[in-house]
C-alpha cells in the first residue's frame, strides 16, 4: 500500500510530499509554482507531472512537451467524472465512497487499484494496487487522487475545475 505522506517529511526537504510503502519513501513530489510543472522522482526515474484546462499529464524527464505517458482526463465537472489512460491502456475511475470520497480503478472490469484514507484529523490519500502494476503508474493515480479529493493537499493537488474538452461541463 502507498500513502502520501506529509509534506517536509520523511527527510525529503522543504515543499516535498513523500510517497510511502510500509514507512519507506519510495518516491517524492515536487510542488510547483503557478503554472510551472511539477515532478515525481521514483529511484532515478523522474516524471513531469502537468495540468491543462482539467487534464493531468506525466511524463519521463527529457521527453517533448507533447507527450504523455500517463493521463487523467475530467469528463464530468458536474459528477467529478475522470478517465484514465497509463500508457496506452484505458482505466474507469469508480466511486467507492462518497462519504469517504474513495475510488476504485478498473481496467476491463478488472480492480487494479483502490484508494483510501490514513484516517485521523488530518487524513491522506492511500493507495492500494495489484503488485504487478508499475510502481509509476501508483504514484500517478494517487497523484490524481489529491485531485479528486476535496481536501487534497494543495501543494500537491492540480485542478481548475476545467475539463478536457475546454467547456468545462464535459459534454453533460
Amino acid at each position: 500500500m502507498l500513502e502520501l505522506g506529509k509534506a517536509d517529511s520523511a527527510g525529503t526537504g522543504a515543499g516535498v510530499v513523500p510517497v510511502l510503502r510500509d514507512g519507506t519513501v519510495i518516491a517524492a513530489l515536487h510542488g510547483r509554482a503557478s503554472k510551472q510543472p511539477g515532478t515525481a522522482t521514483i529511484g532515478a526515474q523522474t516524471c513531469v507531472l502537468e495540468q491543462s484546462k482539467g487534464e493531468l499529464t506525466a511524463r519521463l524527464a527529457g521527453e517533448s512537451d507533447g507527450t504523455a505517458r500517463l493521463r487523467a482526463c475530467r469528463t464530468s465537472v458536474w459528477r467529478s467524472a475522470w478517465t484514465v489512460e497509463l500508457e496506452g491502456t484505458p482505466v474507469e475511475v469508480e466511486k467507492v465512497s462518497l462519504w469517504t470520497g474513495t475510488h476504485r480503478y478498473l481496467t476491463g472490469g478488472r480492480v487494479i487499484a483502490e484508494t483510501g484514507s490514513t484516517g485521523g484529523w488530518t487524513p491522506r490519500p492511500t493507495l492500494t494496487a495489484e503488485p504487478d502494476l508499475p510502481v509509476h503508474h501508483q504514484v500517478f493515480l494517487l497523484w490524481l487522487e489529491t485531485v479528486l479529493r476535496p481536501t487534497g493537499d494543495g501543494g500537491v493537488a492540480i485542478g481548475d475545475g476545467g475539463s478536457c474538452d475546454g467547456g468545462g461541463r464535459g459534454g453533460d
